[in-house]
């Protein structure tokens, strides 16, 4: 009876650290496929290059920006993506900080978000993308911009 006790408890323990979150670490070549992605994304703003940019997102995109407002859909996504770099004009940098893989088909990618504006100031955000994987391609299916606490 003891050892029947023993080995279900064991062999609950041995389930239950299977079930837990494992972490997928990205391999190099989709660390250097998504580095790509954030970078072309960051000149096709710079560009206002509306082929570059409808071709790295997913048609469902959407974006929540530091105003709080969200854009729904591609369509209102980049209306207002190539609006705000008319609007406030400068050199944006993206910096990834973090790749993290939910799965070989989807990562959220952490970055730092600076505009450096014609005046030489700099606004600092951070930048979260969900990245998908779409018939071998990485696209942009979602952005959420941040501006940390006390900045305008």
């Amino acid at each position: 009876m003891k050892n029947r006790l023993f080995l279900l408890l064991l062999s609950s323990l041995i389930a239950t650290m299977n079930l837990s979150a494992q972490q997928v670490i990205p391999s190099k070549k989709q660390t250097e496929d998504i580095h790509s992605l954030i970078e072309n994304y960051a000149l096709a703003r710079e560009k206002k290059d509306v082929v570059l940019l409808e071709s790295i997102l997913t048609s469902d995109v959407d974006q929540l920006v530091s105003s709080g407002k969200w854009r729904m859909g591609k369509k209102e996504s980049m209306e207002g993506m190539l609006q705000s770099s008319t609007s406030n004009p400068g050199t944006r940098t993206l910096k990834i900080e973090k790749i993290r893989l939910f799965n070989a088909q989807c990562a959220i990618v952490d970055a730092r978000y600076e505009i450096k504006n014609n005046n030489e100031t700099i606004r600092k955000m951070w930048s979260s993308f969900v990245v998908v994987l779409s018939e071998n391609e990485w696209k942009i299916s979602a952005i959420r911009n941040m501006l940390p606490a006390g900045q305008k």
